[in-house]
């Protein structure tokens, strides 16, 4: 993406450079529009789930951005002789009930015959860009706070193996269809400007491109980063998408280990579908910010690690 010969227009806020959410445009005399787009093949059986989870997916850029989505096209690819299309009217049901909960429209969409199904979203928002947030952001000193478990992407290849326990698949569905927005509401309302979404690169992936971006480090305490039950056990296992390999190779090029054994280096590796979102939080706001998404009762409310001076990451 990075080597396209793109078009650069002077109202274009946020656009390919620094690996962002979502693309920002600014509207003259007006607030700016957020674009992303995002779309899947299954991960779970239910297909009403997976509608939710697709959904909750795609609008997870805009918040991210610190926008509100405002309108939404439907994306789908579905193979019409061999799939009832009942079913895909269930993944649309769950579909419009995230978008329902977001308070976002949907206002069309196009589907195509496809031997694989698809799913997902574009999405559009707005933003006030005196408080947009952005991968470029993060300052020295600040505490890094994710607002979600990681593990989904090993339930999710679990459930294709049989391999994952009911627990763990209800836990995986109740985080992945769980929106993003109360917390990038405290992050903005507590003057927050770097939020990532942690979603297929996997944490260190995602964490990578906001030290790239904003010319800093990390560190990053793997004890204190939330799971979700019993992914380490499946990482053990070898219960490992191959997306989550990919990143962990990636990821071995700008992070240094210490002391962190192949399972946990594999966990933060892992492709989240849905994740949560990776604040850079003020050291003397941290407090107040966490406890804050506790009340709101986002499903992780974790300090993982702090921004530092160098480059690259650090996990202990």
């Amino acid at each position: 993406m990075h080597e396209l010969d793109v078009t650069r227009h002077p109202s274009l806020l946020v656009g390919l450079d620094e690996a962002d959410d979502a693309g920002v445009y600014q509207l003259a005399g007006g607030p700016a529009l957020v674009q992303t787009v995002d779309f899947f093949t299954p991960i779970v059986d239910d297909p009403f789930d997976w509608g939710r989870i697709a959904v909750a997916n795609a609008l997870s850029d805009v918040y991210a951005m610190g926008g509100t989505p405002l309108t939404a096209l439907a994306i789908v690819g579905w193979p019409r002789d061999d799939l009832p299309l009942d079913m895909l009217a269930d993944v649309q049901r769950g579909g419009a009930a995230v978008l329902a909960e977001a308070n976002c429209t949907l206002v069309g969409g196009h589907s195509i015959d496809d031997r694989e199904p698809k799913y997902g979203l574009a999405v559009t928002g707005v933003v006030d860009p005196g408080v947009m947030m952005t991968n470029g952001a993060a300052r020295v000193g600040d505490q890094l706070v994710l607002t979600k478990p990681l593990g989904t992407g090993l339930i999710a290849t679990g459930i294709k193996r049989d391999k994952a326990t009911p627990e763990q698949t209800a836990a995986a569905i109740a985080v992945m269809t769980a929106l993003n927005r109360s917390a990038a509401e405290i992050a903005v309302a507590h003057g927050i400007r770097m939020a990532t979404d942690v979603t297929g690169f996997g944490l260190l992936g995602h964490l990578g491109e906001v030290v790239a971006a904003s010319g800093v480090g990390a560190r990053v305490d793997h004890r204190w980063v939330p799971l979700l039950p019993g992914v380490e056990e499946l990482a053990e296992a070898g219960v490992i998408p191959s997306g989550t390999g990919r990143n962990a190779d990636a990821a071995a090029e700008f992070t240094t280990f210490h002391g962190v054994d192949e399972v946990h280096r594999i966990i933060l590796a892992d492709a989240q579908t849905s994740g949560g979102l990776l604040l850079a939080v003020p050291a003397d706001r941290c407090v107040e910010v966490v406890s804050a998404l506790g009340e709101a009762d986002v499903p992780a409310a974790e300090v993982v690690g702090e921004i530092i001076e160098g480059t690259g990451i650090e996990v202990v």
